[in-house]
This record gives C-alpha cells, structure tokens and sequence, in this order.
C-alpha cells in the first residue's frame, strides 16, 4: 500500500513526530510513505525516518480551528495562503502520473488542497483532526468544513474525544489516539532528595498559546509563597524572524519574541535559581527522566503530545482543561485539570503536587498505566492501517492472498 501524506508545517513538532512514529510501525505492514511538506527541518526528519519526501516552497491551507480562525487582522493571513497555492498546485500536478492508494492529510486545514489532490489522483482521503475545531454548526465557515469533510473526506481521525466533540457526529468518525514509542528504560517514579527542589518541566514551541507566560509567573508566585520549586522550560520560539517582516508581524500581533520576553521577565523578578530556559532539546527523553511533574498550560483547552510522553515515565501532569475526558487527562488519577490557564490555578496545583510525594508519586504511577492502555504506537497504526484497508475496500482475504 502507498499513501501519500500532505504535511502542512516546515518545523519539526508534535503533529509530524506523531506522524513519523506511526509511519514507523505502518512500514511493518508494508505501507510505502510519500509526504509532500514545506521545506525545513521536517524533511530530514522524515528523509530519516525512511519517508519519500517532496519538499515544497508551502503548503495552502485554511484554518477554520477554535484559535486560529480568521477574524478582524487574522483575515491578512489568507494573503499568505493565496501566495503559496500556486507552488502547492504544481507541487500536487508533479505527482499526478504516480500511483497512490490512499491520500493521508495530516491535519484538516489542508483539506482545501486535499481535495484537489483527491480528485486529481482519484485515491480515497482521510483527514487527521489534530486541533480543536470551532464548535458544529456554528458560523458559515464550520457548517461549509462539515459538509466538505461529509462530502469527500473517506474517513475523518480526530486524536482524542476532546476533539471529537469538536466535529459534527454525522461524519465518518475513527478516533485513533497519537500513538508514542518510548525506547529506553522507563523507571517508575521514586522518592524525591528532600534536599533538592521539585522540578516541573514544559514541553513545546515557545508561543503565548501554550501558556508559558502563565506558568513564569506561577513560578514567581510559588517563590513568594516559598515552595521548594523549580521550572525547566524546553522549547525555543516557534519561528526566529528579523527584519522589516518581524516588525509587521509583531506590530499586528502575529509573532511575538517569546523567549526574550521570559528572559526579561525572570530578571526583572529575580527569578534565575527559579526558572531555567533550555532552548530547543533534541531528545526529550533525556529530559523526562529528571522531572518530577509536567506541566501543560495551554489556552487551547486540551492536553498535548507532551502530557502523554510523561506519563510512560510515570511523571503526572498539570493541564489547563475545562472539561477533561479520560484519553486526555483522569483528574485526580493521571494528573490535575485546571479549568484555564491562569497563574494562581496553576501555582495551586503545583503546590499541592510538590507538598505531597505520595499523592504525587501515585498519581505517576497510574498515569504511566494510563499512557500503556491508550497511546502504546503498536495499538495505534494497528486501528490507522484498518481505516486504510476499510477506505480503500481491501478486506483481510485480500491481504492474505496479496
């Protein structure tokens, strides 16, 4: 079986190493991978992971999801969009004469151009919904992505209930979990020294989305209150601009220089032996290991790839999630659920992690069981490569006799 995946971001993050660890497993069951992505350090990645990659100036795409809609100044981003269709559309015409089962969108804002390459190459489609959407029905554009997807999508795969519920229930729904390979030992959680401090780590690109504005100064609040804490923060800014084209974009509020901004922050309320800014670390298992609890505080009402990888190293999490659902976060059980990200919420739930090792350690360990019965990658591509088999009408007497 061959699939072609369109990928739609240049830098190397969650949504493509998910990808690249399915793909990992879907090779045991033949599956060849083509993946049409923007230039940058995801296509090495992929190169390395065994991936036919063609590599593209951009990808067009149209985000209608719960953040990242288009609305007042968000409208100028279609500009960007519009520049890019044209490299997309040849990108797609070069591939026309090549043979592919299965069209693999990995999230559903390419699904403009997935249906031209649907049609162009005549291969069922199915759409990975990794991001919350903006609620069924509501506004013009939604009810458009729904009948779009129920009209051409073969199968729709959110990564989780939370999404889910973010979709219209009358589309071809099969929720397949982001699967996770974990090498390497993974010891259950132990006793802390009392003579060093709780560490609490943070995971992920350096946006104002992921709420690392809100954890500082959760930190800034427990050293008030004198708690035994520290913060390790592993992540560089989503992208380095400079020039006349970072001045717009900061002027209309489209990039910000994070990173800069913790810094000045940490200085300004002497937060040095508090919080540490690591930058980008290439293997986070490394990392994981040394934390005592991860923290996810982002304002997307979700639990992200991160919260899922601590928990195979029994490391419980706090998470910024109004209503959790037990394949994003078991409050009490695998973590705790703040209802939004704020700092005093999360300074509290902190805290009460940090007070008590017990608590803390009992939660690592049910979350590290957790993490085993939802996210093993195995169970995952096993449930990816039936949808692929079911839209592409190949049943098991197929197989055998292929």
């Amino acid at each position: 079986m061959r699939v072609l995946f369109l990928h739609p971001a240049a830098a190397f993050g969650g949504a493509s190493k998910s990808l690249i660890e399915l793909f990992g497993c879907l090779r045991a069951y033949g599956v060849k991978g083509t993946v049409l992505s923007p230039s940058g350090t995801v296509c090495q990645a992929f190169i390395q992971a065994g991936m036919d990659v063609r590599a593209v100036k951009g990808l067009s795409q149209f985000d209608n999801t719960r953040y990242g809609y288009y609305r007042r100044l968000r409208w100028i981003i279609l500009l960007r969009e519009l520049f890019l269709l044209p490299f997309s559309l040849i990108a797609l015409w070069r591939l026309r004469h090549e043979r592919f089962d299965v069209l693999h969108l990995n999230e559903v804002t390419l699904l403009p151009l997935g249906i031209l390459a649907k049609l162009l190459l005549r291969i069922p489609m199915v759409v990975h919904v990794r991001s919350l959407q903006r609620p069924p029905r509501q506004g013009v554009r939604t009810r458009l992505v729904s009948a779009v997807l129920q009209r051409f999508a073969d199968a729709v795969v959110p990564i989780d209930h939370t999404v889910a519920a973010t979709l219209s229930n009358d589309l071809p729904l099969r929720i397949v979990h982001n699967g996770l390979s974990i090498d390497g030992p993974l010891n259950e959680g132990s006793p802390r020294d009392r003579d060093k401090p709780v560490r609490v780590g943070f995971v992920g690109g350096l946006i104002p989305l992921k709420g690392v504005y809100e954890l500082v100064e959760a930190m800034r609040v427990l050293r008030d209150r004198q708690v035994r804490i520290e913060c390790w923060i592993a992540g560089e800014n989503a992208r380095d601009l400079s020039g006349p084209k970072a001045w717009v974009l900061r002027k209309l509020g489209f990039a910000h220089d994070v990173r800069s901004d913790l810094e000045c922050f940490i200085v300004k309320h002497d937060l040095q032996s508090h919080v540490r800014l690591m930058g980008f670390v290439d293997d986070v298992r490394q990392l994981y290991p040394q934390l005592d609890i991860l923290c996810f505080p982002s304002h997307l009402d979700a639990a992200g790839r991160p919260v899922f990888e601590a928990a195979f190293y029994s490391i419980p999490s706090v998470v910024a999630v109004a209503n959790p659902v037990p394949d994003a976060i078991i409050h009490e059980v695998t973590g705790l659920a703040i209802p939004r990200s704020d700092p005093e919420l999360l300074a509290n739930a902190l805290q009460r992690l940090a007070g008590d090792d017990k608590f803390r350690l009992t939660l690592g360990r049910q979350a590290r069981r957790w993490a085993e019965d939802n996210f093993a990658i195995e169970v995952n591509a096993r449930l990816m490569y039936q949808i692929y088999q079911d839209v592409c009408g190949v049943t098991s007497q197929d197989v055998h006799q292929g």
